[in-house]
């Protein structure tokens, strides 16, 4: 067995290695384009009046579209990051450094954020990628990784706890010396 530090991994994380969502962005640049052609086609001169409604409906469309698609790469850009520093702060992290899966991560964190933000066939990679990076408790008995029990902290706890129990609330006073304490 592999033993993996109950605190974690410590320190930053590394430096995010993928681009932005490509598909995402390249759906957006084509509903701004769109946008722009209608834009340009709704001044031209010879529009009949239903024509110009068709036009100003379908550049409407356009611009909603752009929109929504500016939202949804914000969004998982600002997902993204904040499960990439969650992730690594766990005790698997120690050993995907030790591996080397910096980009494995990423495309996890990429599906997860996806599944999060409605896509269903991003979900099923995201569960299979945590399968593989070791994220539940199965699959870190699979790569036969355990985390390492903070023996000092427990010990720590447990003499709290026997100290707690072990002293009545009287016995918890503190004698002060009236004198010593300059008191009459």
């Amino acid at each position: 067995m592999t033993r993996l530090p109950a605190g974690g991994r410590q320190g930053e994380p590394p430096r995010w290695p993928l681009r932005e969502d490509v598909v995402t962005a390249a759906k957006r640049d084509m509903a701004r384009r769109q946008a722009d052609e209608l834009e340009l086609r709704l001044h031209e001169p010879d529009l009949t009046g239903r024509e110009r409604s068709a036009v100003q409906r379908k550049l409407d469309a356009a611009q909603s579209a752009a929109l929504i698609l500016d939202k949804q790469l914000e969004a998982q850009a600002a997902l993204e990051a904040e499960l990439w520093t969650d992730l690594w702060a766990t005790p698997q992290a120690v050993a995907w450094e030790r591996l080397g899966w910096t980009r494995e991560v990423a495309q996890y964190v990429r599906w997860k954020v996806q599944a999060e933000l409605g896509d269903l066939d991003a979900s099923k990679e995201a569960r299979q990628l945590s399968d593989r990076l070791g994220l539940s408790p199965l699959a870190m008995l699979r790569l036969r990784w355990e985390v390492a029990a903070d023996e000092v902290a427990d010990q720590r706890q447990e003499r709290a706890e026997r100290t707690a129990r072990a002293r009545t609330p009287r016995q918890r006073l503190k004698v002060v010396d009236a004198e010593a304490a300059g008191g009459s």
